[in-house]
């Protein structure tokens, strides 16, 4: 395990200073080697969330897409960073000095970043990775993936973002960003563009078409109307 402290590292520059927004190159798939995954500290009360997470990090690790993840050995957040480092993947946890007892860190990643502040963790997290998902979790969760799409809306990355369905979780969220579209806040050349998929086995494939700009028909060439939906 690569073991880095860096809670003493300089103040957090702006999105903008650290990774101003640019086109997506025409073979972004395959400039996909990492992916940041934003998950629950818990468990979650069905068995399908912690299948999912396993399920993920067997499929990153077996077409070679390194974890970028907040560190824990808790949860959805240990469950994939542990399937992943078992089938051979790579994992960078990083995760903030005052939650190393509370979330346990995990030991076995090959990497370990100790940052300072949450802050911190989430502009390294945003560094570190090529693409971001997010499982079902919670406030922090959501908050994680409400300012990759706030900075992506924003032009500040073009990096793809996908939100994993699972049992129809983000469901209400996704209501919510279509009642702000009806009325009027999210208007034109403000968009927010990101994929939805309700099955695990979608994610690695929808990524790379976002990557590439295309729309994600799903394995059986159905098109789902949350799937690649912009609003």
């Amino acid at each position: 395990m690569r073991f880095i402290d860096n809670t003493h590292k300089a103040a957090l520059p702006s999105p903008s200073q650290t990774h101003p927004g640019a086109p997506a190159a025409p073979d972004a798939a395959a400039a996909i080697k990492s992916v940041c995954v934003y998950c629950g500290s818990g468990t979650g009360r069905h068995p399908d969330f912690m299948e999912a997470a396993r399920t993920l990090g067997r499929r990153m690790a077996e077409q070679g897409l390194a974890l970028v993840y907040g560190g824990g050995n808790i949860g959805l957040m240990g469950e994939i960073a542990r399937s992943v480092i078992d089938h051979g993947g790579h994992v960078t946890g990083i995760i903030p000095e005052f939650l190393k007892a509370r979330e346990v860190m995990l030991q076995d990643a090959q990497e370990t970043v100790v940052v300072a502040d949450m802050h911190t963790r989430k502009r390294m997290m945003y560094e570190r990775a090529d693409a971001f998902v997010a499982l079902p979790g919670g406030i922090g969760t959501l908050e994680e993936l409400i300012e990759q799409l706030t900075w992506a809306q924003l032009g500040q990355h073009s990096k793809p973002i996908l939100v994993l369905n699972t049992r129809g979780f983000w469901r209400p969220l996704l209501v919510l960003v279509e009642h702000m579209r009806d009325n009027g806040f999210i208007r034109p050349g403000l968009e927010v563009s990101y994929g939805v998929v309700d099955d695990v086995e979608d994610v690695i494939p929808a990524l790379k078409a976002q990557a590439n700009g295309m729309a994600y028909a799903g394995r059986e060439g159905r098109t789902d109307p949350l799937i690649g939906q912009r609003f």
